[in-house]
């Protein structure tokens, strides 16, 4: 399993931030989660990528990285000013989209990728949703309202009309990724189904108690954006030059992973040493050359979160298409 560190940053990056007031061009402060779901980041961090095309628009970019776990750490830590940039699933986002409207206009830079993410179990009797109990509990980053916690939202209205599309949140717990998948695996608690990531997921499931429910693919109608970058209107105006190199960073470490196998190989060995992870090379390799996996910034089924989340009253704002919430530089693309 991964070595999650244990962090504690809003209160001290907060603290930072106000002692040392806004950001300069040619800073930047960024936050990622845990999982392979981030592998984009970790390439960029580990081959100084923001530095390289920072010094091409004629900066020396000054990069901080930083771990957090759960959407809401992050939303708090960009409204804070604590960050420039955070990650989470696209549903966390388009909720900053929608409550900083007209004011920090909080959007999307880009994708970090479209990967299934799936709901498992170690409940035998567990086959459809339909089949969870009030005794049940799910493990999610972050419960009512992260990426996976909005994803059982949408089938839920599906299954049970929309009015019930909450059903599942009192059943929910919220868990880093690691830990969940370690009460998983190990059985005997109360947790008895995680709505996973990868790499997480691969590993639960090499463990022949737990089985797959349903994939988020499922869900969405195919493949789909799992984490997107986002920012401040603020911060991707007043660092153009910075913003640039960034975005630039992001679209060469995604050519990098998917450029051929020796490269994908290279990108599972980046992910070990980044990450610090224990799993072994040739396990990471295989996710990374995951047919459902495509380490892309070019969003894909979006709209679909935003639409139906403005349906059952979660957004109140309604987006004409995806270029609403994405800032122009992601809308080159084809994007969706």
């Amino acid at each position: 399993m991964l070595k999650v560190p244990k962090l504690s940053l809003l209160a001290g990056l907060v603290a930072a931030v106000i002692g040392t007031g806004a950001q300069a061009e040619g800073k930047i402060s960024i936050a990622q989660q845990f999982g392979i779901g981030y592998l984009i980041l970790d390439v960029v961090r580990d081959q100084h990528l923001i530095e390289k095309h920072g010094l091409a628009e004629g900066l020396d970019i000054k990069v901080d990285w930083n771990s957090i776990s759960g959407a809401t750490a992050m939303n708090e830590a960009l409204l804070a000013g604590a960050l420039d940039v955070v990650s989470a699933g696209v549903p966390p986002m388009l909720t900053l989209w929608d409550r900083t409207k007209g004011r920090q206009n909080v959007k999307a830079i880009a994708s970090l990728g479209s990967m299934p993410n799936y709901l498992l179990s170690n409940k035998p009797e567990v086959k459809t949703l339909k089949d969870f109990t009030p005794a049940d509990r799910i493990a999610v980053p972050a419960a009512g309202v992260g990426f996976q916690s909005r994803t059982l939202q949408i089938e839920t209205a599906k299954e049970f009309g929309n009015d019930q599309f909450k059903r599942f949140d009192d059943y929910s717990v919220s868990l880093p990724h690691p830990d969940a998948a370690s009460a998983l695996i190990a059985g005997g608690s109360e947790i008895n189904a995680h709505f996973s990531s990868p790499p997480f997921q691969y590993q639960e499931l090499e463990n022949p108690k737990v089985h797959k429910v349903l994939s988020s693919y499922d869900i969405l109608g195919g493949p789909a954006t799992f984490n997107v970058l986002y920012t401040t209107q603020k911060f991707h105006d007043d660092n153009p030059k910075t913003y640039k190199a960034f975005y630039d960073a992001l679209a060469e470490a995604a050519q990098i992973i998917k450029a051929d196998k020796a490269d994908k190989a290279a990108a599972a060995k980046t992910y070990i040493r980044v990450e610090q992870s224990k799993l072994s090379e040739d396990f990471v390799e295989k996710i990374v050359k995951d047919p459902e996996i495509d380490f892309t910034v070019v969003p894909q089924r979006t709209f679909i979160y935003a639409e139906k989340l403005q349906e059952l009253g979660v957004l109140k704002n309604k987006a004409g298409s995806w270029k609403d919430y994405f800032f122009e530089e992601a809308h080159g693309g084809d994007g969706s």
